[in-house]
């Protein structure tokens, strides 16, 4: 016989039911106790202190026949003493002896009785206090019970508010389940229907050639524009600086999700800041978004940026850094000589053709003050991984730069103090890993050719590491 399966909001009236009930059982058992705990009892007085007021007067009485028994002669007088002590003398010896027993008796008992009486009083007073004592605590243990009611019931509410939460997630389960569902039903619908996909991608396709010819249309404008305002023809640069505004936002996204975040490069680029400390007039060629430029600001040096790039120079302004749209020679070929407390260019150099980049060098040593500092980084194209990873991907990098040739170019435009700082090393954990050797066993010896092998696998290991896996960076920094 199969037994259906209890309704949901079944199952909580009978669970809510059941809490009240023991919630009420609970209630008159404490009720219960409460009414059992006796009262505190009435407790006797301690007794009467022992009187012993008259011990010293008995122990200084008791004696009736201090001198004993009276002399007894010849005389009439001896006979006369003689008669009457037997008359009266054996009675007296009696209570002298009883007199002796009875004084005895009661100095012994005198520390007995005190005692007695001590003991008493003070066992009453423990009495007293025990029972007060076990009073709180039966006071304290129905208090304990009764605050068992609202910790319970703080827990009741936790449960409720767990409940609440796991029914919240339920429902945006089956929220999520339901959109699911849509998106299946809407798919299946889309493959039902196939002839309304492929003219929704015709639609696309069109949306598209009409986007290229608006462009086509507007760089027209452009340069329409330009031979109004002047007379002429415009020159073969103008319009392509013109028109390459409309592709400039193209790079911001290429740095944004291949070169990292901001913060990131921020992090890489702080190490700069001491080789410029203290100047107030630092070019940046280059500036991109500009976090050199914020760096430098952060650390009180004086700095400015060029870029080619207008939607980089755009986003520099925006955080209120000083950067402007520049042709760097143009732009540096401008500057008085011996003006420049420093010049940097990140990332750019693998940008430029050769013979622009001897110039921007030259120049730079020209504008430079003497021993004011220049640094240029760039990738490693000699290690492949920077090479075939990070320089290809960039369709605007011109040529690769061994570290061997710019630093010899920066010589050759005259720098005398020119080295070469390697950056960004390649994790360990991406570079080819040793090949442990064998461990030796007892009674078994070791084939030297398999750990001849082993030393042949791990001395390769190492030459490719340092073609492959060392640095993807580096920088040459000079000084005039």
């Amino acid at each position: 016989m199969t037994v259906e399966p209890e309704r949901l909001e079944t199952l909580l009236a009978r669970l809510e039911q059941e809490r009240a009930d023991a919630h009420r059982e609970y209630n008159d058992r404490l009720t219960r106790v409460d009414q059992t705990l006796p009262p505190r009892p009435e407790f006797p007085h301690a007794p009467p202190a022992y009187d012993d007021a008259q011990i010293t007067p008995l122990n200084l009485s008791w004696d009736i026949l201090p001198d004993g028994e009276p002399a007894i002669d010849g005389s009439w007088k001896g006979r006369l003493r003689g008669f009457i002590w037997r008359l009266i003398g054996p009675p007296l010896v009696t209570q002298k002896a009883f007199n002796a027993a009875l004084v005895d008796h009661l100095n012994r008992n005198v520390a007995a009785h005190r005692e007695s009486e001590r003991a008493i009083s003070t066992t009453i007073e423990l009495v007293r206090e025990q029972t007060d004592a076990t009073l709180r605590f039966h006071a304290a243990l129905l208090s304990l019970l009764q605050s068992l009611t609202l910790y319970v019931d703080t827990k009741d509410r936790t449960v409720g508010g767990q409940a609440q939460v796991v029914n919240a997630a339920i429902g945006a389960l089956a929220d999520d389940w339901l959109k699911h569902w849509e998106a299946l039903l809407i798919r299946e619908e889309r493959f039902e229907s196939r002839h309304r996909y492929d003219e929704l991608a015709q639609r696309v396709t069109l949306a598209q050639q009409s986007a290229v010819l608006l462009k086509r249309e507007v760089e027209h404008l452009i340069a329409k524009g330009l031979q109004m305002s002047v007379g002429t023809a415009p020159g073969p640069g103008a319009l392509d600086s013109d028109a390459g505004n409309l592709d400039s936002f193209k790079y911001v996204g290429f740095e944004d999700r291949f070169r990292g975040s901001q913060d990131a490069i921020r992090e890489r680029l702080i190490d700069y800041l001491p080789v410029f400390a203290g100047a107030t007039n630092v070019l940046d060629v280059g500036c991109g978004r500009g976090e050199l430029l914020d760096l430098f600001r952060g650390a009180g040096i004086g700095a400015r940026g060029i870029d080619t790039n207008q939607s980089m120079v755009q986003v520099c302004r925006e955080r209120g850094l000083s950067a402007e749209r520049a042709d760097a020679l143009a732009y540096m070929d401008g500057l008085p000589d011996s003006s420049l407390d420093g010049l940097i260019a990140i990332q750019v150099v693998e940008h430029l053709e050769p013979a622009y980049l001897t110039r921007l060098i030259e120049l730079a040593f020209h504008k430079l003050k003497p021993g004011a500092p220049m640094v240029l980084e760039t990738l490693n194209p000699a290690c492949w991984v920077a090479f075939f990873e990070s320089y290809l991907r960039d369709i605007t990098h011109r040529w690769p730069l061994h570290p061997e040739t710019l630093q010899y170019l920066v010589q050759a435009s005259g720098f005398t103090t020119v080295t070469v700082e390697y950056r960004a090393a390649v994790a360990a954990t991406d570079r080819l890993q040793y090949v442990p050797q064998p461990t030796p066993c007892e009674g078994v010896e070791l084939n030297p050719t398999v750990t001849d092998l082993v030393d042949i696998v791990n001395s390769h290991a190492d030459k490719l590491n340092a073609r492959l896996f060392t640095f993807m960076d580096y920088a040459v920094v000079a000084r005039r």
